[in-house]
């Protein structure tokens, strides 16, 4: 039987690094309330959220135009 090993809790992370790896990469925040009465659902609301920079979406025309030629 394998022995558990607990998680690292001294790493750390910089805020600065966590955006820049977040902005990088994009990231999608999902979500759903429900509103109910009585055990019924009144009302369902999903929600999805992207969140990147734009130059992680959409490609560079420089770029492109230098591996076509």
């Amino acid at each position: 039987m394998s022995e558990m090993v607990p998680a690292d809790d001294t790493r750390r992370i910089a805020l600065v690094d966590l955006l820049d790896r977040v902005l990088g990469g994009g990231v999608v925040i999902t979500g759903e309330i429900t509103l109910s009465l009585a055990d019924v659902d009144m009302v369902r609301i999903s929600l999805r959220t992207l969140i990147a920079s734009v130059s992680a979406l959409v490609p560079d025309p420089a770029e492109q135009d230098s591996a076509d030629g």
